[in-house]
């Protein structure tokens, strides 16, 4: 397929860079004749140097024939302006990076609806949200959430007095009263799907789907369950920062954000009712223990640095805060971050690149099923997919004990209406349903691949 991207910085790198691997055609844009020279070096794409608003740098772009045009430059209104051009220049779905706060979601569905996008990237307020959600579930790696958000894959690792070591899972289901499936487990560099009589060991990285009210209840059980966090602090005055800090407050949460810039802070001030909004240094040791960093129940570090993200999350975990949540968007800072013994890293690049790569995906939709979710999990090396079942799906009401399925895949979940199941051999799909899907060393387009 070819993919137009406009704007290659972190997010549109990331982008492309992920696009790449799928075999996607991508002829990236940028205004920066060196940031076209080093990527073009990198990766097998096109580069045109210019403005995505340029009607000449466009046709040269050969936007006419893309299937997809994703534009995600600093500018809002230079994304939106992108969009419209190629549009009307033939592309056929296009997707534009939108992120200022002013936005709300009314005014962004008309524009959506008269600029003719197929949708809107935030990657600041899909950051802020999966930062929300971990801090309801303290003790969680990650979460990816199917269906609108009722059914869920959580990740956590494995401690030495974990009570699910030294059993197998299907000792583990007999165990535990609650609903749940462990899915799939990273031990070392290797990924597997694990079936009855896997065995977890400790430093195991494990993939859990459960539905919400579920997943709380086993790591209550597991003794996971923290107190949810009331007292947080934020470092970084960020895009991310004010959205997250948003829905804290309006939970009730005390939310204490630092940052260097004075401008920013008074910005904050002025947005955020309820937000303690702190203008010193964010890398003074003073400065974070007279703010109270000592009693905080989480530690959120949004700098726009992954490097100073990385030292003001080693330093809060020495002061034993109980959680704490570091934005990296390197893929090689947050392995070495993982190493330094910070697990719940978030990475708004790769959430993007997630939601990209899935809408190309959909793109190719085939008989019986379309594609509506894709999140790359364990490191990216396996996914999460959720399809929606359609009536000429070939595999309709037949016990998935009966269906041959390609190995490294594994239906996690079936979301029917509002009733949620984890699958067991007697269970069916039936049109209409969301069913998860789970998937190591392979790209899954459509529900029809994972059987042999």
């Amino acid at each position: 397929m070819k993919i137009v991207i406009v704007g290659c910085g972190k997010i549109g790198t990331a982008m492309l860079a992920n696009l790449v691997s799928e075999g996607h055609e991508i002829v990236a844009i940028d205004n920066e004749p060196a940031i076209i020279s080093e990527i073009t070096n990198i990766y097998d794409i096109i580069g045109v140097c210019g403005s995505g608003t340029d009607s000449d740098v466009l046709t040269e772009a050969g936007v006419g024939d893309a299937e997809l045009f994703v534009s995600v430059t600093d500018s809002d209104e230079l994304n939106m302006l992108s969009c419209f051009l190629a549009k009307k220049m033939g592309a056929k779905h296009t997707i534009a990076r939108i992120r200022n706060p002013e936005y709300n979601d009314k005014s962004l569905s008309f524009m959506r609806q008269h600029l003719e996008l197929a949708s809107s990237i935030n990657p600041e307020k899909l950051a802020a949200h999966e930062l929300f959600n971990l801090l309801k579930l303290p003790g969680a790696m990650n979460i990816e959430r199917f269906s609108r958000g009722n059914y869920e894959m959580i990740e956590l690792k494995l401690k030495a007095d974990s009570p699910m070591l030294g059993t197998t899972l299907w000792e583990l289901r007999k165990k535990f009263k609650q609903k749940f499936l462990v899915c799939v487990v990273r031990r070392g560099e290797d990924v597997y799907i694990p079936d009855g009589h896997f065995v977890l060991e400790a430093g195991d990285k494990i993939g859990v789907t459960a539905t919400v009210q579920e997943g709380e209840k086993l790591f209550r059980a597991l003794g996971l369950m923290k107190k949810q966090s009331k007292n947080v602090m934020i470092i970084g005055a960020t895009r991310t920062s004010f959205y997250l800090t948003q829905r804290l407050v309006s939970m009730g949460a005390n939310v204490t954000v630092i940052d260097r810039e004075l401008k920013r802070c008074e910005e904050f001030s002025e947005l955020l009712t309820g937000a303690n909004v702190i203008q010193g240094d964010i890398a003074s040791r003073e400065v974070l223990l007279e703010e109270g960093l000592r009693s905080m129940d989480a530690f959120v570090a949004l700098t726009g640095k992954d490097e100073e993200n990385i030292l003001l999350s080693i330093y809060a975990q020495s002061q034993k805060v109980p959680q704490v949540i570091t934005k990296i968007n390197q893929n090689e800072l947050a392995q070495l971050a993982e190493t330094l013994g910070l697990d719940t890293i978030i990475s708004p690049c790769k959430i993007i690149s997630d939601q990209i790569s899935g809408y190309a995906r959909a793109l190719h939709n085939s008989i019986g099923s379309e594609m509506e979710t894709l999140y790359t999990i364990m490191d990216d090396k396996a996914e999460a997919l959720e399809f929606i079942v359609h009536e000429d799906f070939g595999h309709l009401d037949i016990p998935l004990k009966q269906l041959s399925i390609k190995p490294g895949i594994l239906i996690a979940g079936i979301i029917r209406g509002r009733k949620t199941i984890v699958p067991t051999g007697d269970d069916v799909i039936l049109d209409g349903d969301h069913v998860i899907i789970i998937a190591t060393g392979k790209r899954i387009n459509t529900l029809q691949e994972i059987f042999k």
